[in-house]
């Protein structure tokens, strides 16, 4: 059986000029060459090739005229003057054309051999802290648009044989490289075997959104408002994860990484916590739950104490509005609470240097001009303010939308029907939440089903000497950390 991958260098020509064309390609490369007297020919992708390199290799196998190998084999001719540690050989077409897709250098020799040599090099940036997870002690080091570095980053967090990297090959045109990294012997088989079954049924033209493409085949979360996967920039927060049984998803072009099974409460958590002595680390924490709390609730129970005099006690009066407005409060209310969006929305399409000033002029001059002309009550302006600020502690930006969409949930269930709709809207979100179960693990977890044990430890940042078994939703085989 033969290993030829053409008949002949024209043959392996005439697959290229079909594949790419013929010139309408100029990044493209497709340069006959000699090693020796040894007809090649070589094919890559300019843009992706490390240019210095691809020189040193081809002038290395250009040696000296005194230097002669007396060998017939065709095979093993080029083979002594290949003589590349990131060599391997290719039989089929299709990876021949992906490996020249992926940025690898190829060589077809006379008879028809295929040779690959890792040379890619992808435009990308240097990794620096991410933006939306800056702590004050740690690293600043943060993934990038490159998979190969992303993994880098993580093998030198975790210097052991039993971390995995698994790639797969995702959607019929892209041909995106997605990982799947995890502990052997610590996460859970059947959730690896799931997602790698999921993985192969994705039959899409091409993951243009990278993570969040992939999040929707694997999770099919459809019209959830909630994210049922944790995203992180961080090395160290993703090879904490994968120490716990945790398993996380590499998608080349982004810097995100996707870590599952996890729970509401991870959602919830910062690196900071753990960069900080221990009691300070839950003091933190706790902060961080009471405003994550008071940011769906502020405004709902503002309202109904504001349209509901009667239920504050005379030392709480003044949470009322003192001043009466041409708009009804719960429009106002609303208005405000989705202008706050649309500045939100605004900042981030506006250049840095201009976002600064935009926020001053929206936030300090509208908003004091809505007060004199009577559109907004001071106390409007208060409240929705403050309950903007709780939602920006949350370190989970998806989460942080769902918040928002669930209070204004419960305003419009108060505004309906006063104290009862704020009862049965936080009702009906809590069910809700409790209900779901991405990849198995409940969402609410520890405190539905109720672990007590696991609930202290969400609750209180424990001292890292602390005996501590890997948590619950993970399924991991071996539960107590050594």
């Amino acid at each position: 059986m033969t290993n030829k991958l053409f008949s002949n260098l024209e043959a392996a020509e005439d697959f290229l000029k079909e594949q790419f064309g013929d010139g309408e390609s100029f990044d493209v490369g497709i340069k006959h060459l000699f090693v020796k007297d040894l007809p090649v020919l070589c094919a890559y992708i300019s843009g992706l090739v490390d240019g210095e390199a691809l020189t040193q290799l081809l002038s290395s196998m250009l040696p000296d005229e005194d230097y002669e190998i007396d060998v017939e084999d065709e095979k093993e001719y080029f083979e002594s003057y290949f003589n590349f540690h990131g060599r391997s050989e290719e039989t089929e077409r299709k990876a021949y054309l992906l490996a020249i897709l992926s940025g690898q250098v190829t060589f077809i020799t006379k008879s028809g051999y295929c040779y690959v040599a890792e040379l890619r090099n992808y435009p990308g940036r240097s990794p620096e802290e991410p933006d939306n997870e800056k702590v004050i002690r740690g690293s600043r080091d943060g993934f990038t648009e490159g998979i190969s570095q992303n993994t880098a980053l993580i093998r030198r967090r975790i210097r052991n044989s039993n971390l995995r990297f698994e790639l797969h090959k995702i959607s019929k045109i892209g041909q995106t490289d997605v990982a799947i990294a995890y502990m052997r012997d610590v996460a859970n088989e059947d959730m690896l075997e799931k997602l790698r079954q999921r993985l192969d049924q994705i039959n899409h033209d091409g993951l243009t959104m990278a993570d969040k493409s992939l999040e929707e085949w694997l999770f099919k979360q459809k019209f959830h408002p909630v994210p049922f996967v944790r995203y992180t920039e961080r090395p160290d927060i993703a090879a904490a994860h994968l120490l716990e049984g945790h398993i996380a998803i590499m998608v080349d072009t982004s810097p995100s990484v996707i870590l599952v099974p996890i729970t509401i409460f991870h959602l919830l958590q910062h690196a900071e916590e753990y960069r900080q002595a221990p009691l300070v680390g839950t003091f933190v924490r706790f902060m961080r739950y009471f405003g994550a709390i008071m940011g769906l609730l502020l405004l709902p129970l503002w309202y109904v104490f504001a349209t509901n005099e009667s239920l504050l006690p005379d030392a709480l009066s003044f949470l009322g509005t003192q001043e009466k407005s041409h708009v009804p409060l719960l429009l106002q209310i609303l208005i405000a609470d989705i202008g706050i969006e649309f500045l939100r929305m605004a900042a981030i399409h506006t250049p840095t240097p201009l976002s600064t000033a935009m926020g001053l002029v929206a936030g300090v001059i509208i908003g004091q001009i809505a007060i004199d002309v009577g559109l907004f009550s001071a106390e409007v302006v208060l409240y929705t303010a403050v309950a903007a600020i709780l939602i920006f502690i949350i370190p989970s930006y998806e989460l942080s939308i769902s918040i928002k969409i669930f209070r204004l949930f419960l305003l419009i269930m108060v505004g309906i029907w006063g104290v009862n709709g704020l009862f049965i809207g936080i009702f009906l979100v809590f069910t809700y939440l409790c209900s779901l179960r991405p990849m198995q693990a409940p969402y609410f977890w520890p405190l539905v089903p109720f672990f007590p044990m696991a609930m202290l430890r969400v609750l209180i940042r424990f001292p890292m000497t602390a005996d501590a078994l890997r948590p619950y939703v993970v399924a991991s085989k071996q539960r107590k950390r050594s």
